[in-house]
């Protein structure tokens, strides 16, 4: 029968099967980062060693700080993790990203750029944003710390496996829409819980026409939908990505992994367990009103009236959601004011989001602290060459290092209770940028429009020049 692009890479990985519902994959990659020390300690208490050191990626970015380097990380317990992890690393002779690495950022854009995330493979995450992998062709998912440490010591991982969903979206983005708003516009569509126990494969013609860049955001957020994996069928647009990168195949072996990831993508016919479509073109500037990424609506809309919920449950998740980000129904969304503004995140801190972002910098006077945190060492630099950073510093944001910083709070960057953010985050929970922060998702343009405006704003206005 035709295959899906997941049922082969589910294939080529499985080595044995349990009862013929459990299946061993072998794993191809393993990426791990500060918060997976738990695991390296648990594989020690174990008496075992690392299986494959060269197959295990470490990279320093959860617990790293945002500025001020140079004097070293005065919080004792922020260094210890990231110590920790550096430690382990070159004990084990494990490939390490560290925090004084010329090429270390956020884990889910190293790789990629350095060429380890490649069609085909299977990489399993200490993260959830594994996902953000499957861009390219592979299924990337997220894993915990015992199952961390179970692929440390085997290279192997016990796994269900999942539904297939195929996702379709044609149509020609409109002025001021990007992937960031394609993904949150899928998510208020299908909700938190529509992607779950599936892995989700992306296909139709907006998502061919877009950057690796803007496909990574897509994928990064599937999670975010309750999915297990998100993919693209790798393309001529991925493969020109990947070429000449560091880790990626050179000479004859280039020429032997194109020709094997050529025979990946989906056949016609194949079947998924379920379809869904969205049409490009009727998608507007989104943001996010409540505490999770469902909670999405264009940015012309108002708050929502939890009396309008379709169900009693939905009521009650609306009216707490509007009480914990101070809102009330029918407040137009542009009239929200905000105290800060993060740009940045294993979702939006790529070129494509920078030039994004500073497009509408340059367009004015940043009313709000707001920073812009880049993914990695390299496009900090690439981003530097340009003049982005200049563009930045021009309109009054903050040019700050690589690393998670505002999106996961746990590096010293935190909102204060109550500080309302415009943010290019993945996650709008309670708490999530900081105890009591409120947090209004949105893309990298968006995010630049509302520094601008001190407010949530449309960015096809800012652009424009009506505010």
């Amino acid at each position: 029968m035709p295959r899906s692009l997941f049922e082969k890479l589910w294939d080529r990985h499985v080595i044995t099967t349990h009862q013929g519902v459990d299946a061993l994959l072998y794993v191809d990659l393993l990426l791990v980062h500060e918060g997976s020390n738990h695991a390296f300690s648990a594989l020690e208490k174990s008496g075992r060693g690392v299986a494959r050191p060269k197959q295990v990626i470490a990279v320093c970015d959860h617990y790293v700080p945002s500025q001020g380097r140079a004097g070293g990380m005065p919080d004792a317990v922020l260094r210890a993790m990231v110590e920790g992890l550096e430690e382990r690393a070159r004990r084990y002779g494990l490939v390490l990203f560290g925090m004084s690495d010329e090429r270390q950022g956020i884990q889910h854009v190293v790789c990629p750029e350095q060429g380890l995330s490649q069609p085909g493979i299977l990489f399993a995450c200490g993260d959830s944003h594994g996902s953000t992998h499957g861009a390219f062709g592979n299924l990337a998912f997220g894993i915990g710390n015992s199952e961390i440490a179970h692929v440390l010591a085997t290279q192997r991982l016990w796994q269900r496996k999942p539904s297939s969903m195929r996702v379709t979206i044609d149509g020609r983005m409109g002025f001021g829409v990007s992937a960031k708003d394609l993904i949150l516009a899928l998510i208020a569509k299908i909700g938190i819980g529509g992607a779950t126990g599936h892995v989700v494969e992306y296909a139709g013609s907006t998502i061919q026409g877009l950057s690796m860049d803007q496909r990574m955001t897509i994928c990064n957020m599937t999670i975010e939908a309750g999915g297990r994996a998100g993919m693209v069928t790798p393309d001529d647009t991925c493969f020109q990505y990947l070429a000449g990168r560091p880790f990626a195949p050179k000479g004859a072996a280039w020429d032997a992994a194109l020709a094997d990831w050529r025979r990946l993508p989906s056949e016609d016919g194949a079947r998924f367990d379920r379809t869904v479509t969205l049409d490009a073109g009727a998608v507007a500037p989104m943001v996010s009103w409540g505490t999770n990424p469902e909670h999405a609506l264009p940015i012309t809309e108002s708050v929502p009236d939890p009396a309008a919920a379709p169900d009693a449950e939905k009521r009650r998740e609306y009216a707490d959601a509007l009480a914990y980000m101070d809102l009330k129904p029918g407040q137009r969304l542009q009239e929200i004011a905000i105290d800060r503004v993060f740009i940045g995140s294993c979702t939006n801190s790529r070129l494509d989001d920078l030039r994004e972002a500073a497009a509408i910098a340059k367009r004015g006077k940043a009313r709000v602290p707001a920073w812009v945190v880049p993914g990695s060492g390299p496009i900090k630099r690439q981003a530097e060459a340009e003049g982005l950073d200049r563009i930045f510093r021009a309109a009054g944001f903050e040019w700050r290092e690589p690393g998670c910083s505002l999106c996961t709070a746990l590096n010293g960057d935190s909102l204060r209770p109550g500080e309302r953010c415009a943010s290019t985050s993945n996650r709008n929970f309670q708490g999530r940028q900081g105890p009591g922060g409120r947090t209004h998702l949105m893309s990298p343009a968006m995010a630049a429009a509302a520094a601008l405006a001190g407010r949530l704003a449309d960015v096809r206005k800012v652009a424009e020049g009506e505010v």
